[in-house]
């Protein structure tokens, strides 16, 4: 029995029952469908045929290619910005306060301008020009960043994780698409997004380009599409793995660091903070009926479509979440949103046990509460809990004493607001830990402790 059917309740004071619909009450729709939508950041769709090269792989308007700049404009002249120079006249009372503000005032042109190097302004401003130096005289000062960066700087964690991340194409008949990764071990084993893999049917192709530029084959070891986890075994044994960190240490306004190939441009480096903790995100392909709901961490470092399965770093260079899904302002009409700072990844410790299993079997398990749920709702229309539908007789929920209509408002403590909250809770979580669940019955609040059961790999089961 799955757990994303909510129950039909009677009518209690203060909460309106809720009709029957799927435990993800509000399935997000794909790019450019809604004005505010999650969704998976893959990189883009496999080409159509007959697609026109450059052109936006959902249909959108073409790319821009790259090349020069369009404010080049023309050459200033050799006497800009001064115009045509004469010999000074005369010297009046105050001489030196004239040529002060003259040397001010070339300062805010040329820093403006951005074309005249500092040898420039000064022969420019001095008078003796009998010992104007060489335009070709060294700058001031270190611009220059320095070749060893400091540790806990967003330089020197990108350095120690940039060998251990890749770009990722699939190839099937109708087209091909990109994604990210992160090397695990030596001899080849990444992990990605299931979404990124998932088109890779009979006859597909995946190919991983390395940091060292080297493209090599690759299969999928397992994946997980109820947590959008993927593994898949490139054709190398002398790559260089990622150090695992811990997402259980994060806190929020942390520095962060996202690695990954948005748009295709591998090995891109962003940078921001841990915006918040915990946030329930849907992520994966709604086309391929493969979305999932988890406990997020949420950052304003730049993640765009082709950031998924990417890594989301510390600022020691320690992996601590894969990157799976953003949210985007684009409207309707719009084939594929990009970055607004919202930006979700898988945490890693929800990630490393999965990881294993799809290594060690191909498959996983994942922990289960065994009810279905929906939003509970205030007279005002706000959520305000996770109702409890159809309770499953002998699962966790049930040998707990949990009962169908009961509100549950929190679990080991943190605050559940909504049905997806709840999901993304107990998918934390491994099966055979145990839970304190909050919840209110009848108007009265209790608690109770639950021992998470599990879906033995077959979570439609």
């Amino acid at each position: 029995m799955t757990e994303n059917q909510p129950p039909q309740q009677p009518n209690q004071p203060g909460q309106n029952p809720q009709p029957q619909g799927p435990e993800r009450t509000q399935q997000l729709p794909l790019y450019g469908q809604h004005q505010q939508q999650q969704f998976a950041p893959q990189g883009g769709q496999p080409q159509r045929p007959g697609q026109g090269a450059g052109q936006h792989p959902s249909g959108g308007s073409a790319y821009p290619q790259f090349g020069p700049g369009t404010h080049q404009g023309t050459s200033p002249g050799s006497s800009w910005p001064f115009g045509p120079q004469q010999a000074p006249a005369a010297a009046p009372e105050k001489p030196k306060r004239r040529g002060l503000a003259l040397v001010a005032l070339t300062a805010l042109v040329v820093g403006t301008a951005s074309g005249v190097g500092g040898a420039a302004v000064y022969s420019a401003t001095n008078d003796n020009t009998s010992n104007a130096p060489s335009v070709t005289a060294p700058l001031n000062g270190n611009q220059a960043a320095p070749a060893s960066a400091p540790d806990g700087s967003v330089q020197n964690a990108a350095a120690k994780v940039l060998p251990s991340t890749v770009k990722i194409a699939v190839a099937n008949s109708q087209g091909a698409a990109t994604g990210s990764g992160i090397v695990i071990s030596k001899d080849g084993l990444i992990v990605t997004n299931n979404h990124v893999v998932a088109g890779a049917g009979q006859g597909a192709t995946i190919t991983v380009m390395l940091n060292d530029g080297r493209t090599v084959s690759a299969t999928i070891k397992g994946t997980d599409a109820l947590t959008d986890l993927a593994v898949i075994k490139a054709d190398a044994t002398d790559l260089t793995p990622a150090t695992l960190g811990s997402s259980g240490k994060l806190a929020v306004g942390q520095g962060v660091v996202a690695i990954g190939s948005p748009f295709g441009l591998e090995a891109t480096v962003t940078s921001g903070i841990v915006s918040a903790l915990n946030r329930p995100v849907t992520s994966g392909d709604e086309q391929q009926d493969s979305t999932t709901v988890f406990p997020a961490i949420q950052t304003d470092a730049a993640i765009n479509p082709g950031n998924s399965g990417g890594a989301l770093i510390d600022l020691a260079g320690q992996v601590v979440g894969i990157n799976s899904a953003i949210k985007t302002a684009g409207g309707s009409g719009q084939s594929e949103g990009g970055n607004i700072g919202l930006g979700f990844a898988i945490p890693i410790d929800q990630a490393k046990p999965i990881v294993d299993e799809l290594v060690a079997k191909g498959k996983a398990t994942h922990a289960r509460l065994g009810v279905t749920v929906g939003d509970a709702q205030t007279s005002d229309g706000l959520t305000n809990g996770a109702r409890l539908g159809e309770v499953t007789s002998g699962g966790a929920a049930d040998k707990a004493g949990l009962q169908s209509n009961d509100v549950v408002t929190a679990v080991d403590g943190k605050a559940i607001a909504s049905g997806d909250a709840l999901v993304a809770a107990v998918r934390s979580h491994r099966p055979g830990d145990q839970v304190k669940v909050n919840f209110i019955r009848a108007g009265k609040a209790q608690s109770v402790t639950a021992t998470l059961g599990s879906d033995n790999g077959n979570p439609t089961g």
